[in-house]
């Protein structure tokens, strides 16, 4: 099962999978910035008695990171990310008074992701895949037996992540959707950390950023 969530003014989605099976389950990109946010997530772990297991972060954009305590706190578990994205996720407090919001909880990160990693939760496993351009630790988490990947903000429905912001590169991006993402069947859903999901088919045929 994979239950989206669009939370914040950035219109950010959370995504939370969980095997069926098992009830075992993770969390990956937390953006509930609102305490309701906070709830609502809450509320749908305890209505189908999930446990969690792992807190997963593509990449620490501010937006990608408002709930880490919150998650952490709140189901006891470790938060995941790739080591070249701490020096972003250490600047999201001077992120956040800049662009005047409030109440942000700083955590620490536990563990750091590297290409290759593999989260088992119940009977689902989800692969970690290294997609660096919109930031420089970015990865993304790609679930082989249901053919989809939890891409963050690398590939979107006709377009592709920003790299305006410091420590980006737009090369660098494309050429992990080149090489990553669009190595994968053509039949594998993108869930994206905006908008709505696509396929890897749809955007090799007609994302005009990255047309083959």
């Amino acid at each position: 099962m994979v239950q989206s969530f669009n939370f914040s003014p950035f219109q950010e989605n959370t995504y939370v999978i969980a095997d069926e099976a098992t009830g075992e389950a993770v969390i990956i990109d937390p953006g509930c910035y609102e305490q309701v946010e906070k709830e609502l997530l809450s509320q749908f772990i305890n209505d189908h008695r999930l446990t969690v297991k792992y807190l997963l972060l593509t990449h620490a954009h501010l937006d990608h990171v408002f709930g880490v305590a919150y998650v952490k706190r709140k189901f006891g578990v470790k938060a995941y990310l790739h080591k070249k994205d701490l020096v972003i996720y250490n600047d999201v407090p001077a992120r956040c008074a800049l662009y005047g919001l409030r109440g942000y909880e700083p955590s620490e990160i536990d563990s750091f992701l590297t290409e290759g990693d593999r989260f088992r939760f119940g009977n689902t496993a989800l692969d970690v895949i290294f997609v660096p351009g919109h930031a420089p630790g970015h990865v993304a988490f790609v679930n082989h037996a249901d053919h989809y990947v939890v891409g963050g903000d690398v590939l979107f429905k006709g377009s592709v992540g920003r790299t305006d912001f410091p420590l980006c590169n737009h090369d660098d991006l494309l050429d992990s959707i080149r090489t990553k993402f669009f190595t994968l069947p053509n039949d594998y859903v993108v869930y994206p950390g905006h908008m709505e999901p696509t396929t890897i088919g749809q955007e090799k045929q007609s994302n005009p950023f990255v047309r083959e």
